[in-house]
């Protein structure tokens, strides 16, 4: 059985996988999954990953590999080159703890602005707006603390782009849906969102380009 990935290219988890497989050149057969129509939720979906999410990898023993984490790090272990999870000891740490970082206080508050603030989400999940005003103002304040983590290196981990780069642009890109964006007084975070989104993987991959 071919290895095969379950995605959807306008989510922003499945979107750090493709950045990652483009940096590492890596091709895989994509299966797009619909979240729109709710195909995620569908029988046969979900009897591959019972809580219904993307992305999803299937190895070639039928395997299903869930989270993406998880998938990157699986293609970091078969693929090294280029290291994107860090190279010895004290920079995959490094790297994890930024990646840590960007989940939690980057893409955890632009997700819960979006799902708790979006019309999309209405009838989707309960939303609690308050909720959502409080992710809105919690990113305000993460972002003016990236920007000044940022004004003695070029990426968020050192000196080399890595997943936590991924993980805070894709999370950024998600952001303009529920108009979230970078001020331009914040100028290391803002020579950062220029700098990685002129990457090709980036570039290629990026779901809000034609709402710019």
């Amino acid at each position: 059985m071919p290895m095969k990935l379950y995605t959807s290219s306008v989510a922003p988890n499945p979107r750090r996988v493709a950045i990652f497989l483009a940096e590492k050149n890596i091709d895989v057969p994509i299966v797009e999954i619909d979240l729109a129509k709710s195909e995620n939720l569908d029988a046969d979906f979900v009897a591959k990953n019972p809580l219904g999410r993307v992305p999803i990898l299937e190895l070639d023993d039928g395997t299903y590999l869930a989270e993406s984490m998880a998938i990157c790090r699986y293609f970091e272990e078969i693929q090294p080159e280029p290291p994107l999870l860090g190279t010895d000891a004290r920079d995959k740490a490094m790297v994890e703890m930024w990646n840590r970082r960007m989940e939690f206080e980057i893409m955890g508050n632009v997700t819960g602005c979006f799902r708790h603030s979006h019309p999309y989400w209405e009838g989707r999940i309960e939303q609690v707006a308050d909720y959502g005003d409080l992710c809105r103002r919690n990113i305000e304040e993460r972002m003016t603390w990236l920007d000044g983590e940022l004004a003695d290196r070029d990426y968020i981990a050192g000196d080399r782009f890595t997943v936590a780069d991924m993980t805070a642009v894709s999370a950024f890109d998600l952001g303009k849906i529920a108009k979230i964006r970078i001020p331009e007084t914040l100028v290391n975070l803002t020579q950062w969102y220029q700098r990685v989104s002129e990457r090709p993987s980036v570039a290629a991959t990026s779901p809000t380009r034609k709402r710019d």
